[in-house]
């Protein structure tokens, strides 16, 4: 049983966040969820780009980094990599992830490294005031789309299934319970979480609100099958609803695990170990 209180991992820098903003909801649902998995704050990175969400680092008492725009997961590769004992988690926004980052996930999932990365998706590009992000959809309206936007937005959860991550789920940052449960699942699950939450921003995306959502979000089917990826996959492209839960899951040797095995591989064969490199050309 948990012993902290979530109250334990709020920073004394406190949200800057417009009023309304959904992340707000998603930073309440982190501090639940690592309060309720008793983890140590000292023992936690979290690591963010830029935006709007990536502000989070700052509000979270762990140890955090802002990286520059879209570098949150191969700066959270080089934290985990360098201690494989933190719990680390990458966080950032959808345009942050989706354009100038989104070159970075495939990278990350097929190496199936053990971090738990968090997008909160508005749909939009709020801190620079609203421009259609890769999510937005087409024909959104913004300061640089007066007529509406002509390219077609990104799925976040298919893309996720296809480069192969092992845990896919998504949440909205109103259903704390549920948003909570999935942010727990994710830290807890050995090898890369990839997790979309849904994060209206009330200020400039006048499509994608909170009381949109509130009629197109449901969770996923009856007796749904999350190790089944192919009907993941289908039902990623093929939903009329938002779907709310884990749409796939499996267990896969972590990155950290193989590259365990390759070093003990090497220092059995009697090969110089990378420290001992180092050391002769010094």
């Amino acid at each position: 049983m948990a012993t902290r209180s979530h109250q334990e991992f709020a920073a004394e820098l406190k949200p800057t966040w417009c009023p309304g903003c959904g992340d707000y909801g998603v930073l309440s649902c982190m501090f639940k969820a690592m309060a309720e998995l008793d983890l140590a704050p000292e023992n936690v990175a979290l690591i963010t780009g830029i935006g709007c969400s990536s502000r989070v680092a700052g509000f979270v008492n762990t140890y955090g980094f802002n990286a520059v725009h879209g570098r949150a997961l191969p700066m959270a590769l080089g934290v985990k990599m360098a201690n494989p004992n933190l719990t680390v988690l990458a966080a950032g926004g959808d345009g942050d992830g989706f354009a100038i980052g989104g070159g970075h996930i495939p990278h990350i999932a097929r190496k199936n490294l053990d971090i738990t990365y968090i997008v909160m998706d508005n749909q939009n590009y709020g801190l620079t005031k609203g421009q259609a992000s890769p999510t937005s959809m087409l024909s959104y309206e913004a300061g640089t789309t007066p007529y509406g936007t002509i390219e077609m937005p990104l799925n976040p959860i298919a893309l996720a299934l296809t480069y192969g991550a092992t845990f896919v789920a998504r949440a909205y940052s109103s259903n704390v319970k549920e948003t909570t449960e999935l942010i727990a699942k994710g830290i807890t699950h050995p090898g890369f979480a990839f997790l979309q939450i849904l994060s209206p921003c009330p200020v400039f995306n006048k499509v994608d609100t909170f009381k949109a959502f509130s009629t197109r979000i449901q969770p996923m089917p009856e007796g749904w099958d999350p190790a089944n990826r192919l009907a993941a996959l289908t039902l990623a492209l093929t939903e009329e609803k938002v779907h709310l839960g884990i749409f796939y899951q499996v267990q896969a040797p972590t990155y950290e695990a193989r590259w365990a095995d390759l070093r003990a591989k090497s220092k059995a064969e009697g090969h110089a170990s990378l420290e001992a490199l180092v050391q002769r050309y010094l």
